[in-house]
């Protein structure tokens, strides 16, 4: 999760010609705007909180844009509690899952961007190296007391203060005044309503395990099917008006969002791959799973897949909004194949209303 970097940079970017890759759209579901993380580590508070806007357009309730770095601040004292109460044998870092926002959600409530930007006077654009380093070396500081006192949390929170602002207690929208837990319970979405699946054979099928990734520092649990499942959930769910929050590895050559596609090329090196349509990698449920448990696949980036296309030569690719501006032909989308998307997907979050019958049967869900 902690594949991070400057949109603005990239922008400027000399772009290639799009001319040869052809795609048509199959389905598209309705989204916000492309945002931009920028210099952090927050991918999967931006796909997630994509995810969740788009589930307020799917339910009739228009267009929001939530805040990210309100529930990056809640996540960050999450895990300041869980780094000490586990004396420092914890991950402390910028990077989260997606089931962390829905956490955060039901701890801390959600605010509008317009209320809580993350950004304090002066500031340009979101930079989380010096407070993650600051909040670290602060709770090292804590736990090398040996004694920590009730006041660590209250000092770690006004830390997060300098650098993201404060929160205020109330806040008007639209007319009306909340607080960050009225203003959650004002959305029509439960965070129990949404689940997250992923296919490993180390683990049973159709049960529920932690996922051994360095980021679940909340232990968070996951339904485990079959690959071939695992994709029939993404597809069915996009065909039926669902979107899905995804969250893998974009560390692979070719990947690339200048060009706009995510591909799994059977010759890697070849510089024309981004060119024109080449053969794939053929991924079974044990190449996958080798490519894990070798680290050739980690969760380094999380986005948010909102529709389905093909190219010219009928591979199928899954569209998909990432979070380093508008970046690429595709203003910030770019085209993942089916093979990619087999490989290096780590794992999906939907609701639960987008899992087929059958396989919801199998989860017991």
């Amino acid at each position: 999760m902690k594949q991070w970097i400057l949109g603005i940079a990239l922008i400027t970017m000399a772009l290639p010609l799009f001319g040869q890759y052809k795609f048509t759209t199959n389905k598209e579901m309705e989204c916000t705007a492309v945002k931009n993380q920028q210099r952090t580590g927050t991918c999967w508070s931006f796909s997630t909180i994509s995810f969740l806007e788009a589930e307020l357009m799917r339910l009739g309730k228009g267009n929001y844009d939530l805040s990210e770095m309100y529930m990056v601040r809640n996540i960050y004292k999450d895990k300041a509690r869980n780094y000490v109460l586990r004396q420092g044998n914890a991950n402390f870092s910028q990077g989260s899952l997606n089931h962390d926002v829905m956490r955060a959600l039901k701890m801390a409530g959600a605010v509008p961007e317009s209320v809580y930007s993350g950004l304090t006077e002066g500031d340009r654009y979101h930079d989380h190296g010096e407070m993650e380093a600051a909040l670290k070396g602060f709770l090292d500081g804590v736990l090398e007391s040996k004694r920590p006192s009730e006041k660590w949390a209250g000092a770690f929170e006004a830390i997060i203060d300098h650098y993201l602002g404060a929160v205020p207690e109330t806040f008007t929208y639209q007319g009306k005044t909340y607080t960050p837990e009225s203003f959650r319970e004002s959305l029509p979405v439960n965070p129990d309503d949404y689940v997250t699946l992923t296919s490993f054979t180390h683990h049973p099928f159709y049960e529920t395990f932690i996922l051994e990734i360095p980021d679940n520092y909340s232990n968070g649990t996951y339904f485990n099917v079959p690959l071939d499942e695992l994709q029939a959930i993404t597809d069915y769910a996009l065909n039926n008006g669902f979107t899905v929050a995804w969250d893998g590895d974009v560390s692979e050559k070719g990947f690339s969002a200048g060009e706009g596609v995510a591909i799994l090329p059977e010759r890697p090196n070849d510089e024309d791959k981004f060119e024109s349509p080449v053969d794939e990698v053929k991924v079974t449920q044990e190449n996958r799973q080798a490519a894990f448990e070798n680290f050739s696949t980690t969760d380094d980036h999380l986005m948010h897949l909102t529709g389905l296309a093909k190219d010219q030569n009928g591979q199928r690719y899954y569209i998909t909004k990432n979070s380093w501006g508008e970046v690429s032909a595709y203003e910030g989308f770019l085209y993942m194949s089916a093979p990619y998307f087999r490989m290096k997907t780590v794992g999906v979050m939907v609701h639960k209303g987008a899992i087929p019958t059958d396989i919801a049967k199998k989860l017991n869900l």
